[in-house]
């Protein structure tokens, strides 16, 4: 099964008016420009989705020693140095967490980082039961990486940093609360160099990526490729209206649930909003999806650069307590941006830039309850 086809139920990805094999497209009038999709394809590995995992990596294996250095010494030094880390890992997952697609969507990988939203609370009465249960099996690597995926992700570890109780990780000396918090964040590391390895390795996914055709394991063609490519940004941005808006606010200040915004206890609603639209900058500009374009519809990538940049330059001004934020007249007014912009974005790149190059993708943003 190609990876590529993972779609979620919020975005379907339809390809129209492209021929059967790459070879015609130039024939066609499809408006792909054929000529750039072997750079765009390698610029999308090399300079996007490798160095992306390689931050992530890096991220996550200082966080492993930002909490083991609390554990062993805790202080209000180290304790800000963990929680510092934790944001620095929010930040670097959530520019890479938009590539929902490759290794990232085997082995349940991407719920190993981020099992999120947890609708009803389950996923957080599993992690204060371990808390309190305390069990000294529950402070390895190996025995979370046994367990759910809502006990070993970036929100299980949120709550071990910022969570009710969290107080005792600045007073006490290698308190369970504190090991199990290290043991998630090394599995999150290990998951992590997975990814980082399997991307980096020369004839893995990273050659079947940048070639396609019948040695690749993942296209068949440029046309398939670029649709994948067509894919992340569509979808990435649909998922930055569904889920790190929408799970908490639609508009409605009387209908809003601040406490299930994403990474809310540490304030990181707005880092990982923030990441993600760097992600999909990161995605959009280095990897030159605008060369992709034919000469006469480039005002779409226009339009895309300055939503994009509405996106990343307003959401960071937005304060990060999530229930004070909703409850000012001009914080709200930001979040409700954001809300218009993405949607606009959404449609900018399935509608405008898909249809230009001749691919079509329609998606309805479902409500999420």
């Amino acid at each position: 099964m190609r990876h590529w086809k993972r779609l979620a139920a919020s975005l379907l990805l339809t390809v129209a008016a492209l021929p059967a094999h790459a070879e015609d497209a130039t024939t066609t009038g499809a408006g792909l420009n054929e000529a750039a999709v072997p750079a765009t394809l390698q610029k999308a590995v090399d300079d996007v989705i490798r160095p992306g995992y390689r931050a992530m990596h890096e991220s996550a294996s200082k966080l492993t020693t930002a909490i083991k250095a609390l554990c062993a010494d805790p202080t209000d030094a180290t304790l800000s140095g963990a929680k510092s880390a934790f944001g620095d890992t929010v930040k670097s997952w959530s520019r890479i967490e938009i590539v929902d697609t490759g290794p990232i969507i085997e082995k349940n990988r991407f719920e190993h980082i981020l099992f999120y939203p947890d609708r009803k609370g389950v996923g957080l009465k599993q992690v204060q039961a371990l808390i309190a249960k305390a069990d000294e099996h529950d402070t390895t690597v190996e025995a979370v990486a046994g367990k759910s995926v809502a006990l070993m992700s970036m929100t299980a570890l949120e709550y071990v940093l910022f969570g009710n109780g969290s107080d005792v990780l600045g007073k006490e000396k290698q308190s369970f609360r504190c090991r199990y918090g290290a043991a998630v964040a090394g599995n999150i590391e290990n998951t992590a160099k997975e990814l980082a390895d399997e991307w980096d390795a020369p004839d893995g996914v990273q050659k079947s990526w940048k070639f396609p055709g019948k040695d690749s394991n993942d296209f068949m063609d440029n046309k398939e490729a670029v649709t994948a490519l067509l894919g992340i940004l569509v979808h990435g941005a649909a998922n930055v209206r569904d889920q790190r808006l929408e799970t908490f606010y639609k508009g409605d200040q009387v209908a809003a649930r601040p406490k299930m915004a994403i990474y809310w206890r540490s304030a990181n609603t707005w880092t990982s909003f923030t990441g993600n639209i760097e992600g999909l900058k990161t995605l959009w500009e280095k990897a030159d999806m605008a060369s992709l374009l034919p000469a006469d519809k480039r005002a779409a990538a226009t339009k895309i650069d300055g939503l994009l940049n509405e996106l990343a330059t307003t959401a960071p001004t937005i304060n990060p307590d999530i229930e004070t934020a909703i409850g000012n007249d001009a914080e709200r007014a930001k979040i409700d941006k954001l809300l218009a912009v993405s949607r606009d974005l959404a449609t900018s790149f399935s509608d405008e830039y898909g249809g230009a190059i001749g691919l079509s993708a329609g998606f309805s943003f479902a409500d999420g309850d």
